[in-house]
């Protein structure tokens, strides 16, 4: 097979949570832009209009379903309206997610519950969701997660506060492994990307705090995160090129982790 060919989506179908802004808008441009028919989901349905919008300018088959993935019942009716566009799921991206800071002793109970369930509940009632519907019948799919360098270490005193958030993305390295573990076996590929710094309506409020140029002196490459820098793990871990590739966390930082 071709490379061109390996990293081909055409005729694949794909669901991105959080799919309105940010990261995962920009991943949703890689997977349509090779060919992917996609359905986008967040809260907010104009923000997700204006998604699907600037998507069908490039080109690309895209959908819009609002959806509260930090609730209990948010997942099932997404995960039934994108079958209802799409037919079937063969690609999930779990991007969805929150953040909040605050000082350990300080954190607000609700908070806390607010992080987990959508960054650790949400993730796991959408795979959950989509692997009954069409993964697991159909013997195929891919769920990729978009997890976080914090969820590998902790916070050096004087940045980030953000307790709950480095617990739950830590949960989401660990559900990646363990459901691929459960799913190889319906020929299911889980794998998680862990970005670091990106500006993002999340990270705003640290960019301003911190400021981009001392925030890229912790990666050896120098820089932040960009509009492109997740188009191509993505891309890999969507396409057969990645067909052989399940349990694995990757970073996307810079080298923040390797030093």
């Amino acid at each position: 097979m071709s490379i061109k060919k390996l990293f081909d989506l055409s005729g694949r179908t794909a669901l991105i949570t959080g799919g309105s802004r940010g990261l995962g808008l920009q991943i949703a441009e890689a997977l349509g832009e090779q060919g992917a028919k996609l359905v986008l989901s967040s809260r907010k349905q104009g923000e997700l209009d204006e998604a699907v919008e600037h998507l069908k300018k490039m080109g690309i088959e895209a959908h819009a379903v609002a959806a509260d993935l930090g609730t209990t019942d948010g997942a099932q009716p997404l995960v039934a309206a994108a079958m209802k566009h799409l037919g079937h799921i063969d690609i999930l991206v779990n991007n969805a997610g929150a953040s909040w800071g605050a000082p350990a002793e300080d954190h607000p109970l609700e908070a806390w519950e607010k992080v987990m369930n959508l960054n650790v509940r949400g993730i796991f009632l959408t795979s959950q969701a989509v692997g009954k519907a069409s993964m697991i019948p159909r013997k195929s799919g891919r769920i990729i997660s978009v997890a976080s360098i914090a969820g590998f270490k902790g916070n050096a005193p004087g940045t980030m506060q953000t307790i709950a958030y480095n617990t739950s993305k830590g949960a989401v390295v660990n559900f990646t492994r363990a459901l691929a573990g459960e799913w190889g076996p319906y020929n299911i590929n889980v794998n998680a990307i862990a970005p670091g710094f990106f500006p993002s309506k999340m990270t705003k409020g640290i960019l301003a705090k911190l400021g981009e140029e001392k925030l890229a002196q912790h990666a050896p490459l120098g820089r932040i995160g960009g509009d492109e820098d997740l188009k191509g793990i993505a891309l890999l871990f969507a396409s057969d090129a990645g067909r052989h590739i399940t349990g694995q966390i990757l970073a996307v930082d810079g080298g923040v982790l390797a030093v």
